[in-house]
């Protein structure tokens, strides 16, 4: 097969966009120069029309189709790994929703060839029963979550659950929650961090809020929980529970950051003074709901973790600093 279909839904975040800048945002399509020239071959439709120019602007509820040449792929088909623990919490024909332990990488990347989720998903499925919208070297990955995060996340067997599950983000009806705890007094019970989030130009492995014309648009909500009072040394601390409605890379890290209240133990937003971060070595953050209207049963589907033994002894740690509980808190905090 010379090529490969991705099809996408165009969701708020592409309402009144280019059509070259919408495309290249998009995780799994190449750079803006190359969107460009996929739209000039002919490669890209909306609606079943062929779009004829760069920068005709998109609707909310735009189906683009994009054909994309297949690269040849150097290390060919990912090498199914059955030594990877799988710990799966819901499982159908059409999608799996899985607890992601730390440390894990989602899929190959240098230094993780063999030792992903990826590769775990192939030992777990077969490479022929996994969505490949992603490509190839993503077999059915949804969305991600960084190696030091943990919690839920979904896969999915094929390519038209992966493109369901897709549409469902775009159209921020898929229900992801996090729960984090942060530096600092967090005043407000709730509230709305929403910003555009890029690359940063001073380092590349960073992200950072941004109102540049490149910039995604990012939108977090929170719900504190509880928040603990200041010791000998730092601030405190406060417990939230985090909605995502966009997915960019390290947005919830970067909007805590952006706010003032870094994530605790954040190695790469955080404090310097790691011994604040309560013991840990890995970011305070932990992919806990998940819901959603199942796309092929109708079936609501919630799914719900609880906190991982080092983030409940960091929280243990505090509890004689604790200043109470939120009516969300309340509700919440014995689930974890």
């Amino acid at each position: 097969m010379n090529e490969r279909i991705v099809e996408i839904l165009v969701g708020p975040e592409g309402d009144s966009v280019r059509l070259d800048a919408f495309l290249s945002a998009q995780d799994m399509l190449p750079s803006r120069s190359a969107c460009v020239k996929l739209v000039e071959e002919g490669r890209v439709t909306i609606n079943a029309t062929l779009a004829t120019s760069k920068s005709e602007k998109l609707m909310l509820g735009d189906r683009l189709l994009v054909s994309l040449p297949n690269a040849e792929s150097q290390t060919g088909l990912l090498r199914p790994n059955p030594d990877i623990p799988l710990d799966i919490r819901f499982e159908d024909q059409y999608l799996i929703v899985l607890s992601k332990q730390i440390g894990l990488v989602c899929h190959p990347s240098p230094g993780h060839v063999d030792d992903t989720l990826a590769n775990a998903l192939v030992a777990h499925c077969g490479y022929e029963h996994l969505g490949m919208l992603q490509g190839e070297d993503r077999p059915g990955i949804v969305h991600r979550l960084d190696m030091d995060t943990s919690g839920l996340m979904l896969a999915v067997k094929s390519d038209e659950a992966q493109k369901a599950l897709q549409d469902l983000i775009r159209l921020r009806v898929l229900d992801r929650r996090y729960i984090v705890l942060v530096h600092g007094y967090v005043a407000h019970d709730s509230g709305t961090i929403e910003t555009g989030i890029a690359r940063s130009t001073r380092d590349r492995l960073k992200m950072t809020v941004s109102d540049a014309p490149g910039a995604r648009e990012a939108i977090t909500t929170f719900r504190t929980l509880e928040r603990f009072e200041a010791g000998r040394k730092g601030d405190g601390y406060s417990l939230l529970e985090c909605h995502l409605y966009t997915g960019r890379t390290h947005q919830i890290r970067v909007h805590m950051r952006h706010i003032g209240h870094p994530v605790v133990g954040d190695q790469l937003y955080g404090k310097k003074d790691t011994s604040l971060n309560l013991g840990l070595n890995r970011q305070f953050l932990h992919s806990w709901r998940v819901q959603f209207e199942h796309p092929f049963t109708g079936e609501n589907i919630i799914v719900a973790d609880t906190l991982p033994k080092d983030l409940q002894e960091a929280l243990i740690s505090q509890q004689d600093m604790s200043m109470g509980r939120t009516i969300a808190g309340k509700e919440i905090c014995p689930q974890l």
